[in-house]
């Protein structure tokens, strides 16, 4: 069966959940013709991933205003006005379907932590929302589901390093990869030389995909290698028992 011409899809209705107006694109971001995730609030016992949006500014200043020196492979805002740089460019990316950004903030005490991100979307069957039912997409287009996808661009606090954070951050955007998306394949991806980075990748039980050599630039304008690391949707429950398993044995509170 053929699938509808996209100017017949707007009567499709999107059973893909909106967030709230804090969370929406600036009116001055013009949206995109397709391919952009929708926005979605995703909460475990230590953080919370909440869309990256203006408010998040002055936490994300303060989060990365310590210990710079650890920030050497992950471009990390420093100061208020990179801050805003760093919001607008991640609702810019956004809207063209490039990234979905997140704050990682503190349940605790709603404090920024740091930052993380979906990125590098695949769509193996083009923008819509997977998987098609009775020969039809069964949300709207214009929020659409891919079925590989890209976590990176992680950075955390000096506090919030080693404590489960970024452990439960990346369950909440796996579970929603693979249990709400329904993806194939996770990758993520570390510069050699961050070697915090590809453990931290490891500790997940993530698969190592090879290192591509010379294969770009880093930060501070050498050349890098980069290794590559990937979750199939088969290895996702071994992948899950991990990293429940590991959590359980951390302590409850960030502050602990």
């Amino acid at each position: 069966m053929l699938l509808p011409a996209r100017q017949d899809w707007s009567s499709i209705r999107s059973v893909v959940g909106r967030c709230d107006d804090r969370w929406a694109l600036p009116e001055s971001v013009p949206k995109d013709r397709g391919n952009v995730p929708a926005p979605v609030i995703l909460t475990g016992r230590l953080v919370r991933l909440e869309p990256l949006a203006p408010h998040h500014v002055p936490g994300l200043a303060e989060a990365g205003a310590a210990d710079r020196d650890a920030f050497a492979f992950t471009p990390v805002p420093h100061g208020r006005a990179e801050a805003a740089d760093y919001v607008a460019q991640a609702a810019a990316a956004h809207a063209v379907g490039s990234a979905l950004a997140f704050a990682v903030v503190a349940t605790a005490d709603n404090r920024v932590l740091g930052s993380t991100r979906f990125c590098r979307f695949d769509y193996w069957q083009g923008p819509l929302v997977w998987p098609i039912a009775h020969g039809m997409p069964t949300g709207d287009p214009l929020l659409a589901v891919p079925d590989a996808a890209e976590i990176g661009n992680t950075w955390l606090c000096a506090q919030a390093r080693g404590a489960g954070i970024n452990l439960e951050s990346k369950l909440l955007l796996l579970e929603h990869a693979f249990d709400v998306w329904r993806v194939r394949r996770i990758a993520l991806r570390a510069d050699m030389r961050n070697v915090r980075s590809r453990m931290a990748i490891e500790r997940l039980g993530a698969t190592s995909d090879g290192v591509r050599r010379a294969h770009s630039r880093g930060l501070d304008g050498t050349v890098r290698s980069t290794a590559f690391y990937s979750i199939l949707d088969e290895e996702w429950p071994a992948v899950r028992r991990r990293i429940d398993s590991e959590l359980a044995g951390l302590p409850r509170l960030l502050n602990a």
